[in-house]
C-alpha cells in the first residue's frame, strides 16, 4: 500500500520529506534504560521503552516535519527559510498561520487574545481508494511544546490541494528554536468500513481462557511482544 507525497516543483530538495515514523523516533526514546528501579515493588521493572504498544503507536504510519526553523522569544515566532519567492502554484511561504480565538471558543482551546497556530504542509497527500488519513499529534510526543489538533481526511479523494494542521501551543514558557524536520503531525491509514459494537458476557471457556492468560502474562515478561505482536 502508498501514499502518494507531492510537492510543488520548485520544493522538490528544499523542503524536509515526510518520513516514516519508524525513522522519527525521538533522542529521549532512544536513550532511556529498558529497566527501572521500581520503589513499590522494590525491584526493577521494564520501561515504556519495552512496551509494544506504546512504541508501535509511535512507529506507525508517517510523520511530517517543520519545513524550516522556528525561533520563539517573548511569545513570538520569527523564521527564516529558503522557500522560492515564484512558482506556478499559490502555496504559502510561510511555516506557520495562525486561526483566531473565535474558531475554538466555547472549546478548551479557547483563550482570550490568544490564536491558534497552524503548521503549513506543502505536500498533497494521496491515499489509496477506500482510504482515510487520520492526523494527529505525533504519537506520545509530549516533549514538544505544542499539541497538534486531530482530524480525519479522505485522502483518497481530497488529494489535490494543502491540508494544513492547527495546534495548541501549550507551553508559554518555551523560548529557543523549534528546528527544522521536527515532527509536526503523524498520518496513519485508516480503512473506510460501517463498523457496529457487539457486546456480550463472557462465556466459561472465553473466562478460562481470559484467566490463563492474565496468569501467563504475569509470569512471563515480554509475552505479548512474542507471541501476540503482529
Amino acid at each position: 500500500m502508498t501514499l502518494k507525497f507531492r510537492c510543488p516543483a520548485e520544493l522538490e530538495g528544499k523542503i524536509p520529506p515526510p518520513v516514516p515514523a519508524t525513522l522519527g523516533l525521538p533522542g529521549w526514546l532512544k536513550a532511556m534504560p529498558t529497566q527501572a528501579f521500581n520503589a513499590i515493588n522494590m525491584r526493577d521493572e521494564d520501561t515504556v521503552k519495552r512496551c509494544p504498544p506504546f512504541v508501535d503507536a509511535m512507529t506507525c504510519g508517517f510523520l511530517l516535519p517543520l519545513i524550516c526553523d522556528l525561533k520563539v522569544e517573548n511569545g513570538e515566532i520569527t523564521w527564516d527559510n529558503d522557500i522560492p519567492p515564484g512558482g506556478e502554484l499559490d502555496f504559502p511561504r510561510s511555516p506557520v498561520g495562525f486561526h483566531d480565538e473565535s474558531q475554538v471558543k466555547g472549546s478548551p482551546l479557547f483563550e482570550p487574545d490568544r490564536f491558534v497556530i497552524k503548521f503549513h504542509n506543502l505536500w498533497t497527500i494521496e491515499a489509496p481508494e477506500g482510504y482515510a488519513l487520520f492526523f494527529t499529534h505525533p504519537v506520545n510526543r509530549l516533549d514538544l511544546p505544542f499539541t497538534t489538533l486531530s482530524g480525519l481526511v479522505d485522502c483518497d479523494r481530497f488529494r489535490d490541494s494543502w491540508i494544513h494542521f492547527p495546534a495548541h501551543w501549550h507551553n508559554k514558557e518555551f523560548s529557543g528554536v523549534l528546528p527544522k524536520g521536527t515532527p509536526v503531525v503523524q498520518c496513519l491509514p485508516v480503512k473506510r468500513d460501517n463498523w457496529v459494537a457487539e457486546t456480550a458476557a463472557l462465556t466459561p471457556d472465553e473466562t478460562q481462557r481470559v484467566h490463563e492468560l492474565t496468569k501467563k502474562i504475569s509470569r512471563e515478561p515480554g509475552l505479548y511482544r512474542r507471541q501476540f505482536r503482529a
